[in-house]
């Protein structure tokens, strides 16, 4: 479905962002905003920033930003159609079929089509897994101990030992090979011609959280290498945004989420009764993971490998689950690897201890330091216990903390007033924090025409920054400054909405100007000047004078840039010269 720009305004008017992006991220209000540690990289001090009263959101850390529309379709990886219909049905709105733009028709088409050919392999990969061919992967999976059921609930296949077997199958099917590419299905080499991504693999189809097949993982038959390989990222899996199982996981009736490592750990546990478990898709845990997640639950479990791959994993999601203030607990599976091995050895019963046993983050990774430090040596063992101190420290809340210091005293046979001290001390000290200004690369110089363009596009932004926040400038500026003065072509296209928008119903909608545009780059660089605030209660006579200012550095920029244009055109060029002296002496009076 494709939709009218009155359709797509109606929509996005009806969706408050503030209650969208609420829905996935935990706003808290801060003056005229509402901020958030960002969902789409990992910080420490919010920089994540959504305005009610523009209806967008903006990230000062990472540059992320847009409309309700942007948000929907950077976190669920949906198309332009896919936000306005999601839009649309929270809100109770009957969407019409209409046409939009060419381009957005053209990559919506695409990302359907993806879809199309992921189903289908999906389908033709379960069902060569029932055929002779795929004997040796259903005994692969049989022996593991999934049962037939299992293996239809996750629809797991199998990939023939035949390079371009899934290639010609897709091709009797009407996909073109510049389709199939972009599938990640498919790879095209100049001398061999189109192969296969997955051969002679155990498949797994990767669905998302709406019952898409997204992506593939694959598990090698034999000693080949890699022996596990994923889909590449393509227009509808990005594995970072993405997990295992979560499709199933989100209907459990059981408390919280458990991470697993592997696609096997996951279906054995959903097998033994352990349907809330997920992985994440060859990859670390991402902050874009733990945001899904935070949708469903309010507390995960991890059970990691017990290698020593494993116990890094743990820590680093672990420090994760922190920044996005998710608790995290660990399940031990020693002497085992793994969950599968910890379930086949000693049964369900078993793991659900392990799960009641299981250690809080804090405790597990001050475990961890003490196997680091030897404890029969006293320099070693003061080592280990201010470096306790410093995990304890970054408790934020005083009773957790202390509750914390006790715990641990007891345990490792501390001084509770001694460790309590060290933990304040570290705390006023601001332990753990390092000077990386040392690290930072030196930005190059830039040659004197790249300062003034530099500092004509920072006039721009000002000025459609200061307009957006006060409205009343439009009037002010009117026949003085125009759209045509303003080089940047998306400022430019920006001004010119404002504009038009002020003059038509006396007030500036920002979140609107969006509909506008489909790159990602376009919405971060728009959304960064609405989202900038100012104190808008400085002296009348300095605002005149900043505004004043910006006005003439952008007049006379734009002046310029005609003058060089109406080179040998002396009438063009006196009248240019006429309207740069009177820029010269303009003042603006608010």
């Amino acid at each position: 479905m494709y939709y009218s720009d009155e359709i797509i305004e109606e929509v996005r008017s009806r969706n408050d962002i503030v209650d969208v992006i609420s829905s996935y991220v935990n706003l808290k209000k801060k003056g005229n905003s509402y901020s958030a540690c960002c969902p789409f990289h990992h910080e420490k001090t919010p920089s994540f920033h959504v305005s009610r009263e523009k209806q967008m959101y903006h990230c000062f850390g990472c540059g992320v930003g847009g409309n309700v529309y942007t948000f929907l379709m950077e976190h669920e990886n949906y198309s332009f159609p896919e936000a306005v219909e999601a839009l649309a049905e929270r809100a109770g709105i009957k969407l019409p079929e209409q046409s939009m733009s060419p381009e957005a028709k053209k990559q919506a088409d695409e990302r359907s089509r993806i879809k199309d050919m992921n189903r289908l392999a999906a389908g033709y990969f379960h069902y060569l897994l029932r055929t002779d061919h795929g004997k040796h992967a259903m005994e692969y999976l049989t022996g593991r101990g999934l049962t037939e059921e299992t293996i239809n609930k996750f629809a797991l296949g199998f990939s023939d030992v035949y390079r371009d077997d899934l290639y010609k199958y897709l091709k009797s099917k009407g996909y073109k090979d510049e389709e199939l590419k972009n599938s990640g299905l498919v790879k095209f080499d100049e001398k061999y011609g189109a192969s296969d991504q997955f051969w002679n693999r155990v498949m797994y189809p990767i669905v998302d959280t709406n019952n898409r097949v997204i992506g593939f993982g694959g598990r090698v038959m034999g000693d080949g290498k890699p022996k596990y390989i994923n889909t590449q990222e393509t227009l509808v899996f990005d594995k970072s945004r993405n997990l295992y199982g979560l499709n199933l996981a989100k209907k459990s009736r059981r408390s919280g989420i458990i991470f697993c490592e592997g696609y096997m750990d996951v279906i054995s546990m959903h097998q033994a009764g352990f349907d809330n478990a997920v992985a994440s898709l060859g990859t670390a845990l991402t902050p874009g993971q733990v945001n899904l997640i935070k949708r469903y639950t309010d507390h995960v479990y991890l059970a990691y490998d017990s290698d020593e791959a494993g116990t890094k994993a743990a820590l680093r999601a672990l420090g994760i689950m922190r920044e996005f203030e998710m608790p995290a607990r660990v399940i031990s599976l020693k002497p085992y690897k793994d969950p599968d091995e910890l379930i086949q050895a000693e049964g369900t019963e078993s793991f659900e201890r392990r799960i009641e046993q299981a250690q809080s983050g804090t405790m597990f990774e001050i475990g961890i330091l003490e196997h680091n430090y030897n404890q029969e040596d006293p320099q070693e063992r003061t080592q280990f216990q201010k470096e306790a101190a410093k995990r304890l420290c970054q408790i934020n809340d005083p009773l957790e903390r202390n509750n914390y210091v006790e715990s641990v005293a007891k345990q490792y046979g501390i001084d509770k007033d001694s460790l309590k001290e060290t933990v304040t001390q570290y705390g006023i000290a601001g332990a753990g924090k390092i000077d990386t200004s040392v690290f930072r690369e030196r930005t190059p110089r830039k040659s004197p025409e790249e300062e003034k363009q530099q500092k004509q596009l920072k006039s721009e932004r000002l000025l459609i920054t200061w307009l957006i926040n006060d409205n009343s400038l439009f009037d002010k500026l009117k026949g003085i400054v125009t759209p045509e003065d303003f080089l940047d072509p998306v400022y430019h296209d920006v001004i010119k909405e404002l504009m038009e928008q002020y003059e038509r119903d006396g007030t500036v909608t920002p979140a609107a100007i969006m509909n506008h545009y489909q790159s990602k780059e376009e919405h971060e660089k728009i959304s960064g000047i609405m989202q900038q605030d100012f104190d808008m209660e400085v002296a009348q006579s300095e605002k005149s004078k900043v505004i004043t200012d910006l006005v003439k550095s952008i007049r006379h920029r734009s002046l310029q840039h005609q003058l060089e244009e109406a080179k040998g055109d002396l009438a063009r060029t006196g009248q240019l010269m006429m309207d740069k002296a009177m820029i010269d002496r303009l003042q603006i009076h608010i």
